[in-house]
């Protein structure tokens, strides 16, 4: 379905019993909503509703072309707009990679809107920017941000050779569900505004929600200084899943954890 939002329009899979508590997915960069394709068929076995946008910049129908217009506040806006568009007081929210930074921000500001959060790879912001801002190994791991935000020579650079770079970013079966859309230029120019309009860095408010964590030691974007400092921002009650060997992709490569994060968080 279509949601609009301030003239935006957002692409949404809502699905799952129409009765169920709510669960909000937040995918990531370069992902999609079809990120958690693997995760929503046991969410709905379990009897909960799902709703899985694609965010701005990733719905053709959401791309303003601003950088200021990826900033923090009105990703927040958009999910808050999603679940007001859908007439859900409360949802469980899971997000990862850029999905999680959104989650986070949005249990600290919103807590009143999330009944309880399940972040993937990227821990806290607060814990997140303290390590980028003082852990070497993190500060190498997050190099490619700074290349991220360099107008026109990532675009260049990211598409060439069929957008090879790109593609091999991601994990292998989904990179052409990913890659395809993205491999318009100014739809990759949205999706890279999120880096170019900051945001990581500046941390969140404490996270008052039931709070589960899953990282992987496989993850090459995220260090473990920022995972062992985020649950010192959770002032709910927080749980710590660690995964062994599993890559940054999460969703896709660990569904059956991820479901089960939520489920524990949902029963």
């Amino acid at each position: 379905m279509e949601i609009t939002l301030d003239g935006l329009r957002f692409d949404v899979d809502v699905s799952g019993p129409e009765d169920g508590p709510s669960v909000l997915l937040l995918h990531g960069f370069p992902q999609s909503r079809r990120a958690f394709d693997a995760v929503v068929p046991r969410l709905h076995a379990a009897g909960l509703r799902t709703i899985a946008p694609d965010q701005r910049g990733y719905s053709p129908g959401a791309r303003p072309l601003d950088v200021a217009s990826y900033a923090p506040h009105h990703l927040v806006a958009d999910a808050v707009g999603v679940l007001d568009a859908l007439g859900i007081e409360r949802a469980h929210v899971v997000g990862h990679d850029w999905g999680a930074a959104v989650a986070w921000l949005l249990a600290g500001k919103a807590s009143e809107r999330v009944l309880s959060l399940t972040a993937l790879s990227v821990p806290h912001l607060s814990a997140f920017g303290w390590a980028i801002a003082n852990d070497p190994d993190q500060q190498q791991r997050s190099r490619y941000m700074g290349f991220f935000r360099t107008e026109g020579v990532a675009e260049d650079a990211l598409l060439a050779d069929g957008a090879a770079r790109l593609r091999a970013m991601l994990p292998a079966e989904q990179a052409d569900v990913y890659a395809e859309p993205l491999s318009d230029r100014a739809a990759l120019t949205s999706a890279l505004n999120w880096y170019r309009a900051g945001g990581l860095r500046d941390g969140a408010p404490p996270c008052p929600v039931p709070t589960t964590f899953v990282w992987s030691t496989g993850d090459s974007a995220i260090g473990r200084a920022g995972v062992d400092r985020c649950g010192e921002h959770v002032t709910g009650e927080y749980r710590f899943v660690e995964l062994e060997g599993v890559s940054h992709w999460i969703p896709e490569q660990a569904p059956d954890v991820v479901a089960d994060a939520v489920l524990a968080r949902a029963a």
